[in-house]
């Protein structure tokens, strides 16, 4: 879910955040879709209690999902046009993702209601209002390919998350269209409980991903995909350096990238040392680090980091 990341980092332009540049339209996309979504999700549970189905009322705890995620997102693309303040040196990019981190535990903790709510179904199904099911099913898709298409053109990682999520929603309704279909013409009424699970267990597993990488961006793991013996590898082959020391890989929010390292050069000069420093930060920023912060220390010079 993250997805959903509204970012803006101000300050140095060479330490600019490669998807800075946020507009106000996609703060206003993001809210017309929210407010879609809001509105139908509404109806949706009165859908779900009026037709009896159990298939309607857990795709309206995924649409409720996303309503978090989209008003979340709608609310940090606006945060995130101040960038940089007195309070946050590095913007507000980690709000997004800790917004995706708390809907996760809201969309796990409803999954598995509705996993008890819907596997004791199995066992004694009772038959839904077909043609209401088929109904909303249809209003669903609607109502979800409006609010999608409404996103489908953004550029943030902001909105094309919750245009992914709408997505995710035009599928449930499709699902359970088909199921309304089938039930209708064979009187199958397990078909609402079984279709029930499948959405639940699907929303258990996309949440539960989503909850595993937002923990790991809190507690400042090293990014995925950043090879650290490739990183030390790299700078080690510069000119001049002896050895380094104290790096550390963090990312924001998922996206933006944040390095620190302590470089050890022999005795170089001033020239000598800028070459480094440069051929350092360039070797970086080629292996997806968008923010290096590097300290140069001389082969003689006692660092107190040293053997942390």
């Amino acid at each position: 879910m993250a997805h959903d990341h509204a970012h803006a980092h101000a300050g140095h332009h060479h330490h600019e955040h490669p998807h800075g540049h946020v507009h106000a339209a996609g703060a206003r996309a993001l809210g017309v879709a929210f407010l879609i979504n809001l509105a139908f999700t509404l109806v949706e549970v009165a859908g779900g209690l009026w037709t009896g189905s159990i298939a309607v009322l857990t795709d309206a705890l995924h649409d409720a999902g996303d309503c978090l995620v989209l008003g979340t997102a709608w609310y940090l693309q606006r945060v995130a046009m101040k960038g940089r303040d007195a309070h946050y040196s590095y913007g507000y990019g980690r709000y997004s993702m800790l917004g995706g981190w708390l809907t996760s535990v809201v969309l796990i903790i409803g999954a598995l209601f509705m996993l008890t709510m819907s596997v004791p179904e199995l066992w004694a199904p009772e038959l839904p209002h077909s043609l209401g099911m088929i109904g909303f099913a249809l209003f669903g898709l609607a109502m979800n390919g409006l609010a999608a298409w409404k996103l489908h053109g953004g550029n943030t990682l902001n909105e094309r998350g919750a245009y992914l999520h709408l997505l995710e929603d035009v599928l449930g309704w499709a699902a359970v269209l088909v199921g309304g279909i089938i039930i209708h013409f064979t009187g199958w009424a397990i078909v609402d409980p079984l279709l029930s699970v499948c959405i639940s267990v699907y929303i258990l597993i996309n949440a539960i991903g989503t909850l595993r990488k937002g923990t790991g961006i809190l507690m400042q793991e090293i990014p995925p995909g950043l090879d650290m013996h490739q990183v030390r590898a790299r700078l080690m082959a510069i000119p001049n350096v002896i050895d380094l020391h104290d790096q550390h890989t963090w990312t924001l929010d998922g996206s933006f990238v944040v390095h620190t390292v302590h470089i050890v050069v022999d005795n170089v000069d001033h020239r000598e040392a800028l070459a480094v420093k440069c051929k350092a930060r360039d070797e970086l920023k080629a292996l997806g680090i968008h923010h290096a912060t590097i300290e140069l220390e001389w082969r003689d010079e006692e660092c107190g980091l040293q053997h942390h």
